[in-house]
């Protein structure tokens, strides 16, 4: 669950911060006034591609900061930097990590659906992916794609060992010329993190050993030092609390902090003594840096890939370089690793089988909430056992199939949904098991999309009730869905001067009835008949039944955070 969102020098936002609760959170605006960036920064956090175009014009670092809550109750701070020149680190409790193990962690504790992602119904080659998700089937389908990397890799070794005397020496030719270069440079795992991090440091050397070195004066070693200040202080303290005890939880916290003092002070001291910066050190990495970068455009994209490219030359090399006995065996690897491959894909199929089923019962439930009252949804599974068929997921395909009215024969999603009912598929679909996470905030970008009236106030009060059992925050610009949250959050730009300032306010009473009527009138002046029937509207969801929402302290009336651009 997110706690706490913190954006700096993101895009069009300089700065800005917002509190979230445990309950059914809309962000509302007009069109271009950032309400994109805070979904955008949900998506960093989730290890998304960092890119230099999301640093705001003229600034060198752009930040994320998040405080999120586990299914115990920990709190887990994440933090997420993109430079100027597009390099990005990752931090976790301020432990710097790769942005894959901060996606493992947030992926677990936020799920994020995009802008058009709905859209992605259209594509039948996204269900069966979807049906495995759906199915807790994630252990099987990997296993089946193992499998089924076995089988292409096995086949491959046997077309190599078919070749003929010279396809081979041709092949083994230019297999000797990439491991000569990649032997060579004897890749490690994360070595250009680790580099980028040490040319960091060495580019700032001077400035390191002097921040040190003056810290630790500060704090430790000169006259007026913060220790030994401290020391007057506490006794101070000490003296107070001989007559009035309301300082004693001052003092019985008093050896934790000179304790974690007198440890930054003996790290500074290390830190300043031990900075050595060896002649030219600098130049090495900036010289390795650009060999690694070319062998990841060469083999990459990452530097993972050149190193499992790396391993799968090593193989074909030593395939290419055996006798013609090779093509038996070869032969034989190819049958075992088929024979794996079918095992294991015929135990997915099963399992699938019974998922279709029961989804599509489970869609129709969900549907009929959302106002689809008699809509049939299928999910229909054709499995095809011949070897030509086979692919990554298995031996199946499926699509999804839908009668949105009575009297229809299901036809392919693809082919008959609105957009209207996409959206409401993929709600259905998205929330199926959110009783199951409460722990997992679910962010909505827009999934109100080709839908209006009375299916917008259907649409709502399913996030309504969501936000009974688990977090949700959801972009809308309908008033209808926006009506019904337990928090209100406005994101407002205006030019003042020469500056453009952007506000992130959280709305009470009439402030709130402003913006539902700003979002009934679009582009029209707002009358006092449109300020009553705001105001309606916000009355009548609150009668509907209400959740109680869980926060930690008080949250302010309206709490505002200005962001200038």
């Amino acid at each position: 669950m997110i706690r706490y969102l913190a954006i700096k020098n993101l895009a069009v936002i300089e700065s800005a911060s917002v509190e979230f609760e445990q309950a059914f959170n809309v962000l509302t605006g007009e069109t271009g006034a950032g309400k994109s960036m805070l979904v955008e920064a949900v998506g960093l956090l989730l290890g998304g591609r960092a890119s230099a175009d999301l640093v705001r014009t003229g600034e060198d670092l752009a930040v994320v900061d998040a405080q999120l809550e586990t299914a115990d109750g920990r709190e887990v701070l994440v933090r997420r930097e993109i430079t100027a020149q597009g390099r990005s680190r990752a931090f976790v409790d301020g432990q710097l990590v790769n942005a894959g193990a901060l996606r493992t962690l947030v992926s677990d504790l936020v799920e994020l659906h995009g802008q058009h992602e709905h859209q992605a119904l259209l594509d039948p080659a996204t269900h069966l992916p979807m049906l495995d998700t759906w199915a807790r089937l994630g252990d099987t389908s990997s296993a089946v794609a193992t499998a089924w990397a076995a089988v292409s890799e096995a086949a491959q070794a046997l077309s190599r060992a078919e070749l003929d005397a010279g396809e081979r020496a041709s092949r083994l030719e230019l297999v000797e010329f990439h491991l000569t270069e990649l032997r060579k440079a004897a890749v490690q795992a994360d070595e250009d993190e680790a580099l980028e991090r040490e040319r960091e440091v060495l580019r700032h050397s001077d400035r390191l050993k002097t921040l040190s070195a003056d810290a630790y004066g500060l704090l430790y070693d000169r006259e007026s030092s913060v220790l030994a200040t401290l020391a007057q202080v506490w006794k101070r303290v000490g003296d107070l609390n001989a007559i009035d005890a309301t300082f004693a939880p001052y003092l019985d916290g008093r050896d934790a902090i000179k304790a974690q003092l007198d440890d930054l002070a003996l790290t500074l001291r290390d830190y300043h003594e031990r900075f050595d910066v060896a002649p030219g050190r600098l130049q090495e990495v900036e010289d390795r840096l650009a060999l690694l970068e070319r062998l990841k455009r060469k083999h990459g994209p990452t530097l993972e890939d050149v190193r499992t490219r790396t391993a799968s030359l090593e193989r074909e090399h030593t395939a290419l370089t055996q006798g013609p006995e090779h093509k038996a065996a070869a032969a034989a690897a190819l049958a075992d690793a088929q024979k794996a491959f079918l095992s294991v894909a015929r135990r997915l199929s099963t399992a699938r089988s019974a998922a279709a089923r029961t989804l599509g019962a489970a869609m129709e439930s969900g549907l009929a909430e959302l106002g689809l009252t008699r809509a049939r949804f299928e999910v229909r599974l054709v499995t095809n056992e011949a070897p030509q068929t086979w692919h990554g997921g298995g031996i199946d395909t499926a699509e999804f199939f839908l009668a949105a009215n009575p009297g229809e024969d299901p036809r392919p999603l693809a082919r008959i949904a609105s957009g209207g009912e996409l959206s409401r598929i993929m709600l259905a679909f998205k929330t199926l098991d959110a009783g199951a996470h409460p722990e997992r905030t679910l962010v909505f970008d827009e999934v109100d999309a080709g839908i209006g009236g009375r299916a917008a106030s259907i649409v709502g009060e399913k996030l309504r009730d969501l936000g009974g059992r688990t977090q949700v925050l959801c972009i809308t610009h309908l008033p209808q869905i926006a009506a019904l949250a337990a928090t209100h959050i406005a994101i407002e730009k205006r030019v003042r001067g020469v500056r453009t300032v952007t506000s992130v306010a959280r709305l009470e009473g009439e402030a709130r009835a402003e913006e539902i009527a700003r979002m009934m009138a679009g582009e029209r002046a707002l009358s006092d008949d449109v300020r009553s029937a705001a105001r309606t509207l916000l009355a009548a969801g609150a009668k509907a039944p209400a959740r109680e929402a869980k926060a930690k302290g008080e949250t302010p009336t309206r709490a505002k955070a200005k962001v200038r651009r």
